[in-house]
C-alpha cells in the first residue's frame, strides 16, 4: 500500500501527466507515496495491519446498525436508539465516538424527516411514517469506522420512499467511483448527477472525510463536483461516502444547539454511508452492509 512511485504511472499531484514528466523531474528522485500523499494532503494512507483494525472496528459498527434496524418502530424515542447504541458498542469492547466529541452529548446521530444530519438523541418520539437515519462511529483497538443508514418508521409515503432511494442510490454511485487514478471529483460527479437528475439536491456544506486514526481525517470527500477534480485516488486511502440528499432545495440550517442541521425549506432529508478504501484494482468496503438488497424495518 505504500511502495514507491512508478516513473509510468500517473502523478498524485492530480496533473494528468506521468510522474517522469511532473514531479519527478522537479525533485529528481522518487518519493515514497505514502510520504507523499502525507506531505502534499495531509492524508494517511493505511497498510494492512491498519485496514485489519479498521475492519474490525467496521464490523462492531454495521453490527450495532443491523440491531438497530431490527428496533426502529412508531413510539420510540430517538433517545433509546442512543441507549441501545451506547450500551452495546460497550459490550463488544468499543467506545461510541461522538460521545464528548467536539461537545456532542451522546453516542450517536440520530436524524429524523427533515433533519440532514448531527441529530441529538433525545425526547423526540418516531412517528409512522418517518425517515430516521442512525449515524454511528465507533473506536476499536484504536481504529475508527463509520457508517449510517436511514430507515423507514412504519409505512412510509411516497416522498419517503423517493428520497430514500434516491439517497441509497447514490451512495452506491458514488462508491462504483473509487478506483485508482479517478478522483475525488469523480466521486462527487458521480453524485451529484444521479440526485439532480432525480429532482434532488446535495447538501454541500457536509462532506465525506478521511477516517481510521482519527474520527476525521484528510481527504474531505464533497459528494458533488467535475469528472478529475480534485485528489487522485491511490491504493490506501481510507475515506467515507455519505451523500446527504434533500427532496427539496440544497440550502441547510444549523439550530441553536450547534449541531442539529435541518433542510431550510423543510423537506425530508436523507443519507447512507460506508467507509471505503481504495485498493490496486478498485475498492473495498470496509463497512459492508449490502447495498444492492437493503432491509428496510416496517
Amino acid at each position: 500500500m505504500a511502495g514507491k512511485l512508478k516513473r509510468n504511472e500517473l502523478c498524485p499531484c492530480g496533473s494528468g501527466l506521468k510522474y517522469k514528466k511532473c514531479c519527478l523531474n522537479r525533485q529528481n528522485v522518487l518519493l515514497d507515496i505514502k510520504t507523499l500523499y502525507f506531505k502534499k494532503y495531509n492524508i494517511y494512507l493505511k497498510d494492512k495491519q491498519d485496514i485489519d483494525g479498521i475492519k474490525q472496528c467496521g464490523q462492531i459498527v454495521i453490527d450495532t446498525l443491523e440491531r438497530v434496524s431490527r428496533l426502529i418502530r412508531p413510539g420510540m424515542t430517538t433517545d433509546s436508539i442512543n441507549t441501545f447504541v451506547h450500551d452495546y458498542t460497550l459490550q463488544q469492547g468499543a467506545i461510541p465516538a461522538p460521545l464528548n466529541y467536539k461537545g456532542f452529548p451522546k453516542s450517536v446521530c440520530v436524524s429524523v424527516n427533515e433533519v440532514i444530519c448531527h441529530g441529538i438523541p433525545g425526547h423526540r418520539i418516531l412517528k409512522d411514517g418517518d425517515i430516521v437515519n442512525v449515524d454511528i462511529t465507533s473506536i476499536y483497538n484504536g481504529y475508527y469506522a463509520d457508517a449510517n443508514q436511514t430507515f423507514f418508521v412504519g409505512i412510509p409515503s411516497l416522498n419517503a420512499q423517493k428520497i430514500v432511494n434516491v439517497s441509497l442510490e447514490c451512495l452506491r454511485r458514488g462508491i462504483d467511483a473509487v478506483r485508482p487514478h479517478n478522483t475525488i471529483g469523480d466521486i462527487g460527479w458521480a453524485i451529484q448527477s444521479y440526485a439532480e437528475s432525480q429532482g434532488c439536491s446535495v447538501v454541500r456544506e457536509l462532506v465525506g472525510h478521511g477516517v481510521g486514526f482519527h474520527f476525521h481525517e484528510q481527504p474531505q470527500v464533497p459528494h458533488f463536483g467535475k469528472k478529475k477534480d480534485g485528489i487522485v485516488l491511490i491504493p490506501g486511502m481510507v475515506f467515507t461516502i455519505e451523500p446527504m440528499i434533500n427532496l427539496g432545495k440544497k440550502e441547510v440550517l444549523i439550530l441553536e444547539d450547534n449541531w442539529t442541521t435541518v433542510t431550510r425549506d423543510g423537506s425530508l432529508s436523507a443519507q447512507f454511508e460506508q467507509t471505503v478504501l481504495v485498493t490496486e484494482d478498485g475498492y473495498e468496503s470496509l463497512t459492508p452492509y449490502d447495498l444492492n438488497n437493503f432491509r428496510y424495518p416496517n
